[in-house]
């Protein structure tokens, strides 16, 4: 599987705290079947991290991943907040690329409130060749009421992704009831950990793949999808439902 939101550098933002923190996630990604993560630490206001910043502690984290003997890839991203976007130039916003794709964002989608603009804001920056992936929608308060309104920014082209604590119940009913929701709808592309340490928030993408209950479209989230960003390429259709939809997931 490739991760391609974690909070894995130490001491940028409220993910790993330490360097040794951060090699104890990488095990356990490894652990749980991941071959690759994006970097992806907060970028706003509280946490306002710079390309640099991000790109030297992936270079210090590989080396340290690579005298260690811990097989995990390691990528290059952030975590954009939308209201921060102004403060970064299409430079920066291109080192920020999600898996070091330069024309892919990753945009963190508040907890609450639906973001005044967003439509235009997700417009504009793929006016500027922009492609817009958003983080943990199911976890906002406006979704859990309508997860259709999330349809005119699929439409648009924008791509969802969904938290693993999300969908296999770790952070609740509503992300749960919301999260598989989406998949229904098919407003769902991308599965990914958001994990921010071993044990608190950690990676569990193999649980909530496996929740899911439909293995095509748990290798379309985890895999497919996600290596098609990485290698900005075509992305892959995505699978046709079971004529039979399974029983297990639908009750769930």
């Amino acid at each position: 599987m490739i991760d391609l939101h974690s909070h894995i550098l130490p001491g940028l933002d409220d993910g790993s705290e330490t360097f040794e923190a951060a090699l104890e996630l990488a095990r356990s990604a490894i652990a749980d079947g991941i071959t690759c993560v994006a970097a992806t630490p907060h970028v706003r206001d509280d946490y306002p991290t710079e390309p640099g910043q991000m790109e030297e502690l992936v270079a210090s984290l590989r080396a340290g991943l690579r005298e260690q003997a811990i097989a995990l890839e390691l990528l290059t991203g952030g975590e954009i907040a939308l209201d921060f976007l102004p403060q970064l130039d299409d430079a920066a916003l291109r080192r920020f690329g999600l898996g070091g794709n330069p024309r892919c964002l990753l945009l963190e989608m508040p907890y609450s409130g639906w973001p005044l603009g967003l439509e235009q804001t997700v417009f504009d920056l793929q006016l500027r060749g922009f492609a817009i992936v958003l983080a943990h929608p199911e976890r906002n308060d406006e979704v859990q009421e309508r997860p259709e309104r999330l349809e005119r920014l699929v439409e648009m082209g924008t791509l969802v992704q969904l938290t693993a604590a999300s969908i296999d119940g770790r952070l609740g009913p509503p992300p749960q009831k919301t999260g598989i929701r989406l998949l229904q709808l098919g407003l769902a592309h991308l599965l990914a950990s958001d994990a921010h340490a071993p044990t608190v928030r950690q990676v569990g993408m193999s649980a909530a793949a496996k929740q899911i209950g439909d293995e095509a479209l748990a290798a379309w989230l985890t895999q497919d999808m996600p290596a098609a960003i990485v290698a900005a390429g075509e992305f892959p259709p995505r699978p046709e439902r079971p004529e039979r939809p399974n029983r297990r997931f639908r009750r769930r």
